[in-house]
């Protein structure tokens, strides 16, 4: 599985070089930058200490959405809960919530807020699932490399492995069972300004495998009706 760690406007040069530093500790290679406040910068490479590859190979990108747009499956980092989505599962939950989906996601993201508020509702929205790392106090929160870190080390079990019978050209099942799940829903006049439409995309987010499949079929039998 390709994992790939995304933070969204980072205002610190060192958190960027750190954040590097982690995930290469980790031994994933993947970073995203989505409008970094400074980047290049000579103190990210002094910190990321014996990770400039990373920093050099970074993918750089104006939006959140241009980010992620590729990736099969993409996990938005919250320190607070937010109205924006029900349910929010913590990182000790991530990585079997991953497994469950098997073949339906080779590629993860995991996105990562600004320093000083996190990420927008807007720009949780965007993603599949929230995820928060517990705390017994919510204040001095964590610096942002420290999360990329805890993230990175959880998801480390992943960390180069391809999927079991997976199937070339269908790594983006997932999205073509959300994208037929959003077609149906408005078909039946489940609309986007529906409460019902985000808890139904929210709810598919934690399907296991098998259920994906027959969600699959399903969606494929009611496309070929509603036709």
């Amino acid at each position: 599985m390709d994992i790939y760690f995304i933070l969204v406007e980072p205002a610190v040069p060192e958190n960027i070089g750190a954040s590097a530093r982690a995930i290469n500790t980790m031994g994933f290679q993947n970073l995203r930058l989505v409008n970094p406040a400074n980047f290049p910068h000579e103190k990210a490479s002094w910190v990321a200490h014996g990770s400039a590859d990373i920093l050099d190979q970074a993918g750089l990108y104006s939006t959140l959405e241009n980010a992620i747009e590729d990736l099969d499956f993409v996990i938005a980092t919250s320190a607070k809960k937010r109205m924006v989505k029900w349910d929010s599962y913590p990182l000790e939950a991530v990585p079997e919530l991953i497994r469950s989906k098997g073949t339906f996601v080779n590629t993860l993201g995991v996105v990562f807020g600004r320093e000083e508020y996190g990420l927008k509702n807007q720009e949780i929205n965007l993603c599949d699932m929230v995820s928060y790392i517990p705390l017994h106090r919510p204040y001095p929160s964590l610096n942002l490399a420290q999360a990329v870190m805890l993230y990175a080390y959880h998801l480390s079990g992943y960390r180069g492995k391809t999927r079991p019978y997976s199937v070339p050209g269908h790594s983006e099942r997932y999205r073509k069972v959300k994208e037929k799940t959003q077609q149906i829903l408005h078909h039946i006049g489940i609309l986007e300004s529906d409460a019902k439409h985000g808890r139904i995309l929210e709810r598919l987010s934690v399907l296991s495998e098998s259920d994906l499949h027959l969600l699959l079929s399903v969606t494929r039998a009611l496309d070929q009706r509603l036709k």
